[in-house]
């Protein structure tokens, strides 16, 4: 049974596969199939008649590496079990040890996977706390409870800081515990013979869920899914990305940052509740204390939805990470002089001619610029201040670290962008961050590898990209809420995700400019919400083509179909009365926004016969665009009247107008050329 359940565990699936890359052949250990592995119906879930033990009869020897505790030289090897990889732990939770159950089945199932793989007696594993590691002998095994029935080990062995800590104070401890330690605090010794693998595996599998799966809440949270889909996948999926690297270290601080306080905030309701539920009484204590729940409650509600939107890969990348620039701006210098910073590997005449007639010219009636050398562009960068110029010459650039720009700067390629490369290698959070109130970059080529986070952020202030070829990795272009983006006569291609994202209450401007080879073109986050306005697009020639999805996507929430459905509803309850105005009321409204679609169309040009490629992904664009922009309005003013404030109805043909898309071409683009996701 043993070879059967080690090789069918290890099993790829490729139900697993659309989310991640293909990994290489991993080293065949423990989990990983074999040549001709057992079927999986037969692998794990059979009578343990022939093997009772735990053991593996006619198994060579141990399939699984051994390790040993760090500094502690008397204690026996280990079973090394901690370098399973993700797909190994997917297949186990899945195929053999969840299956199909609710959160409040995840002890019984876990308690039935343990009795079939798990020898009940007759190994040893070391008792490892913060305070002490002890080696101990195990003779039987509480399935129900997840529990090892142990005792010292003879010989005794005991590693502990603290000095006092002897062997009757762990006897002691024993006792206290009935003998009885948890199977998450055990590590199974290794034995060269392989007839503990099963169980070193099992009790990995158990540890790694309690302290990286399960939370205290799960069984409060029961709905059609089972567990398995809801909480262990994606919460799998998480921790291996951020082991990966693929999660910026920002949201990951913030991700566990808010796993604490909702554990934190949870027992303080877990506790408030046992209180209550203790007391008969009506006192108006108790009724302070139900008040207190219901915060507490609404707090942690609050906050496990937060972490959802991080577990989810999906809801992570549409949301985005929320990231708060702390780039401190260093202003003027304190004589007011500007510095012209020149970055060049190597400094020749021929060079240094070109750039004092082309680049270093004094002119007339202006005072001496200071010129500073470096050898790479982030160094030149960093020490700039307000107003300051970098002068990129040819050359590929290798660089290890993030562009930080916090001052308004220039910096600019001295030549064709295919001949001023920067590439950035080694994984960080972010390429390009962009906080100045006004920066231009120009006549350069970026390249990214191994990223994490978008090729460049605009946090806020005025961001200028022209004439640059931006090699993305992951995402390509983000542009933030206030922020303020302009790219013009640029190339960028490659990017996993968009290749420019923008947030609501940003200033997008696209010229001249092409996005291809990304999973999608555009991607415009327009969520509905007061605080928000509506983005300010504007894209004239662009070329969108060859992208995995569509060539531009809204992304709206679905409440606005619920207000749709709302507002027909209470036309109906009150049609009886107010049919005659509400019919012209409505068709005003209808009228108004066709309008303002058709007024919009004028604007831009779209009146005039173009080719069908061009006109109709425009137009599509506008009319969408513009009919999200007046429903946020409707709501707006829907949630003020229910609050008693009367607000006067601005008329459509009034309102500012916020896209202008013309001469745009969309073309062999994966989905067409717009789409929308609703949330």
């Amino acid at each position: 049974m043993a070879d059967e359940w080690l090789a069918g565990v290890g099993l790829w699936s490729e139900a697993m596969g659309p989310e991640r890359e293909p990994e290489p052949e991993p080293e065949r250990t423990g989990w990983a199939a074999e040549e001709d592995p057992a079927p999986l119906e037969k692998g794990l879930f059979q009578d343990r008649d022939s093997c009772s033990d735990g053991s593996s009869p006619g198994s060579p020897g141990s399939r699984l590496p051994s390790c040993r505790l760090q500094g502690k030289t008397h204690f026996p090897e280990m079973f090394q079990t901690g370098h399973l990889l993700f797909y190994e732990r997917f297949r186990a939770y899945q195929d053999y040890i969840l299956a199909d159950c609710k959160a409040s089945e995840v002890r019984e199932f876990t308690a039935e996977f343990l009795e079939k793989v798990l020898a009940p007696s007759g190994w040893r594993a070391v008792w490892h706390t913060n305070v002490f590691d002890v080696l101990v002998e195990v003779v039987d095994v509480d399935f129900a409870a997840l529990k090892a029935v142990a005792r010292l080990a003879d010989p005794y062995l005991c590693e502990s800081p603290m000095s006092t800590f002897t062997v009757e104070c762990v006897r002691g401890l024993l006792d206290l515990k009935g003998q009885r330690l948890p199977l998450q605090e055990l590590w199974v010794v290794f034995d060269e013979s392989g007839a503990f693998d099963q169980t070193a595996l099992a009790v990995e599998h158990v540890r790694f869920f309690y302290q990286h799966i399960w939370r205290s809440w799960d069984e409060e949270e029961e709905d059609e899914y089972d567990y398995f889909v809801r909480c262990v996948e994606p919460r799998l999926r998480l921790h291996y990305d951020i082991l990966e690297d693929r999660v910026p270290s920002g949201l990951v601080a913030d991700y566990r940052s808010l796993l604490s306080q909702c554990e934190e905030s949870y027992r303080g309701f877990l506790s408030l509740r046992s209180s209550l539920s203790a007391c008969d009484s009506d006192s108006e204590q108790e009724s302070l204390s139900v008040v207190e729940g219901l915060k507490l409650y609404s707090e942690v509600e609050q906050l496990k939805q937060k972490l959802k939107l991080i577990e989810s890969p999906l809801l992570r990348y549409v949301f985005g990470y929320q990231k708060n620039s702390n780039i401190q701006a260093k202003g003027i210098r304190p004589n007011g002089q500007k510095v012209t910073h020149v970055v060049s590997p190597i400094i020749v005449t021929g060079l240094l001619q070109s750039l004092l007639r082309d680049k270093l010219c004094q002119e007339p009636g202006k005072e001496e610029t200071e010129v500073q050398f470096h050898r790479d562009p982030l160094s030149a960068v960093s020490a700039c201040h307000e107003g300051d110029t970098v002068i990129v010459c040819p050359g590929h650039y290798v660089v290890h670290g993030t562009f930080s720009i916090a001052d308004s700067i220039e910096v600019e390629g001295y030549g064709l962008p295919d001949d001023i490369v920067i590439e950035k290698r080694g994984k960080g959070d972010s390429f390009v961050d962009c906080t100045g109130a006004d920066i231009k970059i120009s006549s350069i080529k970026f390249v990214q590898h191994g990223a994490v986070e978008g090729i460049l952020i605009v946090h806020r202030g005025r961001t200028t990209l022209e004439n640059c070829v931006l090699q993305c990795e992951t995402t390509g272009v983000t542009v933030r809420n206030s922020a303020e983006f302009l790219m013009q006569t640029s190339d960028l291609y490659g990017a996993k995700g968009a290749g420019v994202e923008i947030y609501p209450g940003s200033t997008c401007t696209l010229c001249d400019s092409a996005i291809h080879h990304c999973k999608e073109g555009v991607l415009i986050k327009d969520f509905l919400d007061e605080h928000c306005d509506s983005p300010k697009i504007s894209m004239v020639s662009n070329i969108i083509h060859n992208n995995e999805g569509y060539g531009v996507v809204l992304v709206k929430p679905a409440v606005l179909s619920d207000l749709q459905e709302d507002a027909r509803d209470a036309a109906e309850e009150t049609k009886a009365l107010t049919t005659q105005t509400s019919g012209e009321a409505e068709a005003e409204e209808r009228g108004d926004l066709e309008e303002l679609i058709a007024c919009a169309a004028g604007r831009v040009g779209l009146a005039r016969p173009v080719g069908p490629e061009q006109g109709e992904g425009d137009s599509e664009i506008i009319s969408e665009l513009l009919a999200a922009s007046v429903q946020k309005g409707q709501l707006r003013r829907k949630r003020l009247s229910e609050l008693g404030i009367v607000q006067a109805g601005d008329s459509l043909m009034s309102q500012e107008m916020f896209v202008s898309i013309v001469g745009n071409q969309f073309k062999w683009n994966g989905k067409g050329s717009f789409g929308t996701f609703l949330f």
